[in-house]
């Protein structure tokens, strides 16, 4: 706990001295500079998803902030990347018995109550337990678990006492998944979709003041969301593989913009030029933003040679619409560089 209330602590320190309000921030750079989003929070800092890491990414000028969103036993909208639990939560240690036959412990099998007893800590090795990051936040943290509904509390309740508009961007984690393991129940309400804006309608998430993005690698959720659900927020496919042009063309009618793994954007050449691979420019062609996913400073795209460069064809070259990042400080320097 005190771990917790220290970085939120520092985050805010953080703010008051170096955050400019959004409407600053847009008077300076202009509508077509790209958007700084906070990847799981400043993740690059503190534990990713935690209360300290998102703070922190308010802190350091994100324009969003990422929420990504499982369902718990009891159909809660907990804030984390996974459907399982063991990489990011002490769950093996409170809960050794509570594992599937897979070796495996998931979201889905507990309550939001017995989800609360849970700490937090940076991702870490299935196979040693060791931080993916050697350099990163230390393993042990103390902070819990957050709730979607808290997070939108806390993210609107910042925007407030600051001044900023730091957005929503919500990612649903496995809607197929969840189908399948709670599909028979009646409170499901059909999908995570349609539970997700369920849940929204209880915000008063204005599009100006804190806007909402909501994104997702199943393709098959998104057309839900855009044809079955009238979902009026932008939606964004999110790509980790290569799209052919007449899928991304069909895709155009559902969704506002794509996701792409940095990887798909750029190569280099003979001359050893980073060159587009056509991905961004066809987007633009239909209409799309193009959001790609994620700047660390630990490992660059194979197109890339330094975190600088990475920033640079982004930004310069191909400018993107927007980019996900760990680092929300240093990628807002990149921004308000060029």
């Amino acid at each position: 706990m005190l771990v917790r209330t220290v970085c939120v602590f520092v985050a805010f320190l953080n703010l008051l001295a170096t955050g400019a309000c959004s409407e600053e921030r847009a008077a300076v750079s202009g509508s077509s500079r790209p958007l700084v989003i906070a990847h799981r929070g400043a993740s690059g800092y503190v534990v990713e998803h935690s209360e300290g890491a998102k703070v922190l990414a308010h802190a350091q000028g994100a324009d969003y902030i990422e929420q990504d969103v499982v369902l718990s036993k009891d159909l809660q909208f907990v804030v984390t990347h996974d459907i399982t639990m063991e990489e990011t939560t002490n769950v093996e240690q409170v809960y050794p018995d509570r594992v599937r036959s897979d070796g495996k412990w998931y979201f889905a099998d507990f309550t939001w109550d017995e989800i609360q007893g849970l700490e937090l800590h940076e991702r870490t090795r299935r196979d040693s337990h060791e931080p993916v990051f050697a350099d990163r936040f230390p393993v042990g943290c103390g902070q819990r678990v957050l709730k979607l509904e808290e997070e939108i509390k806390l993210v609107q309740g910042l925007n407030k006492t600051t001044g900023k508009s730091t957005g929503l961007y919500i990612e649903l984690k496995g809607p197929a998944f969840h189908r399948k393991e709670f599909g028979d129940r009646g409170d499901f309400h059909e999908s995570m979709g349609r539970m997700l804006l369920e849940l929204l309608e209880r915000f008063p998430i204005d599009k100006n003041s804190c806007p909402c993005f909501i994104q997702c690698f199943e393709f098959g959720e998104l057309k839900h969301l855009r044809e079955d659900l009238k979902c009026d927020f932008p939606l964004i496919y999110l790509l980790g593989r290569s799209i052919d042009p007449k899928e991304l063309e069909s895709a155009s009618k559902i969704v506002q913009g794509i996701g792409p793994s940095l990887e798909l954007l750029a190569k280099r050449g003979d001359n050893d030029q980073v060159l587009s691979t056509g991905l961004v420019e066809q987007s633009r062609e239909l209409g799309l933003k193009v959001h790609p996913y994620t700047i660390r400073k630990e490992m660059q795209p194979r197109w890339s040679r330094s975190l600088e460069e990475t920033h640079r064809v982004l930004v310069d070259t191909l400018r993107v619409d927007g980019f996900f990042t760990d680092f929300p400080d240093l990628g807002r320097q990149a921004v308000d560089r060029h």
